[in-house]
């Protein structure tokens, strides 16, 4: 049970962010309040503290299992929600009516903040918009080297995308921020955003930040915490985006306009520059996970510890700058963890054993790299066989779907997921999403491919994005085949070239299509 007396703080609830000030996705582990609060480390996935003390985590598919095996269950009751429940609507469902929910102003989107106000005004309850983090109120400052990307990889530069945009507008999103200005923080781990807000007025524009940022031509650098005292002097509307902004920032703005950020677009398709980076970027990770391959099967008695340290020195050998998210190095079971983590020196591979790798780097254009392969030491067994034929398969029928100008990720979501279920496999489930983009952030949206309101959005050529079936069984594997693809005129074309293993493919499960499909890929 909590000890916090909610009372004390005038709430009857209160709502418990993995996220930032920044709403970022992979937040610092040490800004992460549900992690403090419940020993949770996933990226996503928020807790509600109950008035009798009880606490609430709801996760979705790909933490059932993490969360179960890393929160003490006497205190922390998880919430499992299942593929396409909405997270808020859960939360709200667990309020009782004339109630108050405590919610941190800087750790919740106005978007957010406004669709849980409708919800729980169904019952009577208020939201209170609370100053302060009381569980963690830890800020990390930043003091890396900040480098600046060459047009010649890029394709554009700062004054090229502000000028697309409104005269007034402010920008809170680190990935959108790094994409404008060009900046990368090749220092940090798992990331290069620049964190910040960067505010258009007119013919100028201000980059409130606490990086150490040398003076720019194309806009003026301030500290952070000169924000709320210009943006309170600006009485013109200024053009905002409620689904990137925090409740707090949006308070201060005197005549918000809320719209779609264009930019959220906008780096969504990437440049002819850009792609040619990602055809390198990808070369050098597909070289790196071929000799860690290689590594794997040439000896013997080796840890996913041991594995995962040969993968990071391969990526550097290959040019990697920083690696874009912690490497999964999973063996046998915790293959069944689709965000496992952990890479165990305890965890030792033998003869017969699967091993799944999901990884990723950046170079120097500051773009995320991301790809899954499954492997197995010795002879699989026809269990192994089945379900990497069947995850195969699906990511076949899912890089082949014939695409349109109304085509959307959500789409071809559907079209697998009811692919699956003429193809089911006792025990495993499906339990996430297809794909998600790929840029600055190793997630990014749109493109989308999952049951998500953002994956509606067509795609378009240039986008970029991951194909990744997998198929899990808690209690024996998991298999995830993963390529970063892109669309050109049309057709999805995969950056990723890989190998699949060819002693893990049932051939006579594949349709004459799919091996058809399966010949454009490297298969050892």
């Amino acid at each position: 049970m909590c000890s916090l007396n909610l009372r004390d703080i005038g709430v009857d609830y209160l709502l418990v962010n993995t996220t930032n000030r920044f709403l970022l996705e992979y937040a610092p582990i040490e800004e992460n309040s549900c992690y403090s609060l419940t020993g949770f480390s996933g990226d996503t996935g928020d807790s509600l503290i109950c008035p009798d003390g009880k606490i609430l985590l709801f996760v979705d598919g790909r933490y059932h299992t993490q969360a179960d095996l890393e929160v003490d269950k006497t205190k922390v009751t998880v919430y499992k929600l299942v593929l396409g429940e909405k997270q808020d609507d859960a939360i709200c469902e667990n309020i009782k009516p004339n109630s108050v929910l405590g919610v941190v102003a800087e750790k919740v989107s106005q978007k957010r903040y406004e669709y849980l106000k409708t919800l729980l005004k169904e019952i009577n309850t208020e939201i209170k918009l609370l100053d302060r983090d009381i569980i963690n109120f830890n800020q990390i400052k930043h003091s890396g080297n900040i480098s600046f990307i060459d047009k010649n990889l890029t394709g554009t530069d700062f004054s090229d995308k502000i000028n697309r945009v409104e005269e007034y507008a402010l920008f809170t999103n680190s990935e959108e921020i790094t994409y404008l200005t060009n900046l990368r923080d090749f220092s940090q781990e798992f990331a290069v955003k620049i964190d910040g807000k960067l505010l258009k007025i007119k013919d100028k524009s201000i980059l409130f930040t606490d990086y150490n940022i040398e003076a720019s031509k194309d806009f003026e650098v301030k500290p952070l915490s000169d924000f709320d005292t210009i943006i309170k002097t600006i009485t013109e509307p200024i053009y905002i985006d409620k689904n990137t902004i925090n409740a707090y920032d949006y308070s201060m703005v005197k005549t918000p306009v809320h719209r779609i950020s264009p930019v959220k677009l906008m780096k969504s398709v990437k440049t002819k520059e850009e792609i040619n980076h990602l055809k390198y970027c990808f070369e050098m990770t597909d070289k790196a996970l071929y000799e860690t391959r290689d590594f794997i099967y040439k000896n013997n008695n080796l840890s996913e510890y041991d594995i995962d340290i040969e993968l990071t020195r391969n990526f550097k050998k290959y040019g990697a700058k920083s690696l874009s998210f912690k490497s999964i190095v999973a063996r046998n079971k915790n293959s069944a963890l689709a965000h496992y983590m952990k890479s165990s020196k305890d965890e030792i591979i033998k003869d017969g054993d699967l091993i799944l790798i999901d990884c990723g780097a950046y170079y120097e254009g500051g773009l995320a790299t991301d790809i899954t392969r499954v492997f197995v030491k010795g002879e699989p067994t026809e269990l192994y066989k089945t379900v990497y034929t069947t995850v195969l398969k699906m990511f076949l029928n899912g890089f082949n779907y014939q695409v349109t100008e109304e085509t959307t990720g959500y789409e071809i979501d559907n079209f697998i997921h009811q692919y699956l279920e003429e193809n089911k496999i006792d025990g495993f489930v499906f339990s996430h999403g297809l794909g998600h983009g790929i840029g600055i952030c190793v997630h990014e949206a749109p493109p989308n491919l999952s049951k998500n309101e953002i994956a509606k959005t067509p795609l378009k050529n240039n986008m970029c994005f991951t194909i990744e079936p997998g198929l899990y069984n808690e209690n024996e594997f998991g298999v995830r085949l993963e390529n970063s693809c892109y669309l050109e005129n049309g057709i999805i074309k995969s950056f990723t070239n890989m190998c699949y293993e060819k002693k893990l493919i049932n051939l006579s499960m594949l349709s004459e299509n799919e091996i058809d499909i399966l010949n454009k890929f490297n298969i050892k």
